[in-house]
């Protein structure tokens, strides 16, 4: 019974304020109301701004680096050029076709998919700034990997050195070093995609290109990039086009 009697004051207590000094309500309410709504208003404009800088700055990023990027899809490998190939492959076909050679490749133990089909995308990237260098060029191999580091770091700035940038620079250089299972299969799909243009050019221009074919020759490291050279060689030889 005193929990009653004590309930029962406590509610008078709380309900007059609510319900018997109606005459404050409306007043009490509107400065209520307008407190949450300014406060919201000034939280959701604060954090707009807040979200829409940070994402003026990483789309500002990305398409900085994938405008710079586009300079892929319309620079033709020099080999061909120099060949005289009619309208040849860009340096973005060739890395297209070669992510999907790791792409449909056999699992091998050991070997990460998802890092070769990264790595062959990006394996040529710096070509974006520096072209695409031969050894017809007469550059030293080791000024050639200096211009292409040099470019390749100027892309990472424009993404921010952030986690993306970080993994394509260490992509590049793991395959630059040939330093992995991963980065050992990539550069046999590398040569691979060269002979098998090659082959298509041969078979489509009426051209004959050995010497990209002897430029690879003995030059695979894995079972799987020698398997399908084979074959391409093999598919050359039928068409009686190998000397």
């Amino acid at each position: 019974m005193s929990g009653s009697r004590a309930l029962c004051r406590c509610s008078l207590v709380i309900l007059p304020s609510f319900s018997h000094t109606s005459r404050f309500k409306p007043f009490r309410s509107l400065i209520s109301s307008s407190r949450i709504l300014r406060m919201a208003a000034e939280a959701s404009s604060s954090s707009s701004s807040s979200s829409a800088t940070a994402n003026d700055l990483s789309a500002s990023s990305a398409i900085d680096f994938l405008s710079l990027c586009h300079s892929l899809k319309t620079t033709k490998r020099a080999g061909w050029v120099r060949r005289g190939v009619h309208d040849p492959e860009s340096v973005a076909d060739h890395m297209y076709r070669m992510g999907l050679m790791a792409l449909i490749a056999s699992d091998i133990p050991g070997i990460n998919r998802d890092k070769c089909v990264k790595m062959a995308i990006v394996h040529d990237i710096a070509e974006a700034i520096v072209g695409d260098i031969t050894p017809s060029d007469g550059i030293p191999k080791i000024e050639k990997s200096r211009r292409e580091r040099e470019a390749l770091d100027h892309m990472c700035k424009l993404l921010g050195n952030g986690s993306r940038a970080k993994e394509i620079g260490e992509l590049w250089m793991e395959y630059e070093e040939n330093s992995s299972l991963e980065a050992k299969i990539v550069k046999d799909f590398d040569k691979v995609e060269m002979i098998l243009q090659a082959l298509e050019y041969e078979k489509e221009q009426g051209m004959d290109l050995e010497e990209f074919f002897e430029s690879t020759a003995g030059k695979f490291q894995t079972e799987q990039g020698k398997a399908w050279a084979l074959e391409i060689a093999s598919r050359r030889t039928s068409r009686g086009i190998q000397k």
